[in-house]
């Protein structure tokens, strides 16, 4: 053991520094002075995050990103929790079902998504709707916010409930003051992992916006097909930026390693 521990930490940290590299390097270009996308050897500068901030198209859809990220992981969070106590706690017809439908999207291509998509609201009339784009995030990034809600059900003693329910309390009163708070570190999560999802979603989303609701991916792609320069960077840089921010919030409110195990 002793003998593979050096190996496996220089392993780990190949793993770790091939991961990492490609964002670092798009990082470091964003800062580029230059107009093409090389690396910044002649100094640093902020041009291309004030030309993002100049331009309106992005910063609409940079809006419309976060709207709709935040929207889409709150519905499919109020989905995956009732889901989930539903799935862990009870025995009835179709449960196996219901867990497979939940989690379809998973291995479900974006691309057939999208075009079964554009396909359906096409012939109901409703195609460029902010709600239908709302819905149709809300499908995909569920399965995201119910694997950790499942994951902290499944791990969770219940000895508190029955206690309080021993005293005479009511099954919502059990949900609101026990359950509930014990099942957040990993509600919290699964939240914060379809809201990541839901802003970074391009495949389905090309299918399915229209003029008024470009998401920030979808704008990135229409402009990277036009003209390559280091704003591209720059966009990329600020949207890992926010995933990051969004990160070391959950870590200081509940903990990622609570999270990420499914305990609450």
């Amino acid at each position: 053991m002793q003998k593979n521990g050096p190996v496996a930490l220089i392993f780990h940290s190949l793993v770790v520094i091939f991961m990492l590299a490609p964002m670092v390097v798009v990082c470091l270009v964003a800062f580029t002075p230059e107009n093409t996308l090389t690396m910044p050897w002649n100094g640093l500068s902020l041009r291309w995050f004030e030309a993002v901030f100049q331009h309106n198209d992005f910063m609409t859809s940079f809006g419309n990103s976060l709207k709709l990220a935040f929207l889409a992981a709150t519905i499919s969070t109020l989905l995956a929790v009732p889901s989930a106590l539903a799935i862990t706690r009870y025995d009835f017809a179709g449960r196996d079902a219901l867990n497979a439908l939940f989690l379809s999207p998973l291995i479900i291509p974006h691309l057939v998504l999208g075009v079964a998509f554009l396909r359906l609201f096409s012939l109901m009339g409703m195609s460029g709707s902010f709600f239908w784009l709302v819905a149709t995030h809300a499908i995909i990034i569920t399965p995201y916010a119910l694997r950790l809600v499942l994951a902290s059900l499944s791990s969770m003693d219940r000895n508190a409930e029955n206690a309080a329910r021993t005293l005479g309390a009511g099954e919502w009163t059990v949900f609101k003051r026990i359950t509930l708070p014990l099942l957040l570190p990993g509600v919290s999560g699964g939240w914060l992992l379809a809201f990541i999802n839901s802003f970074d979603e391009l495949t389905m989303s090309i299918f399915v916006t229209s003029p008024s609701t470009v998401t920030l991916p979808v704008r990135m792609y229409m402009y990277a097909s036009e003209s390559i320069d280091p704003m591209m960077a720059a966009v990329s840089a600020l949207m890992i930026l926010v995933a990051t921010v969004a990160m070391i919030i959950l870590d200081r409110l509940f903990g990622l390693d609570r999270i990420l195990v499914g305990k609450g």
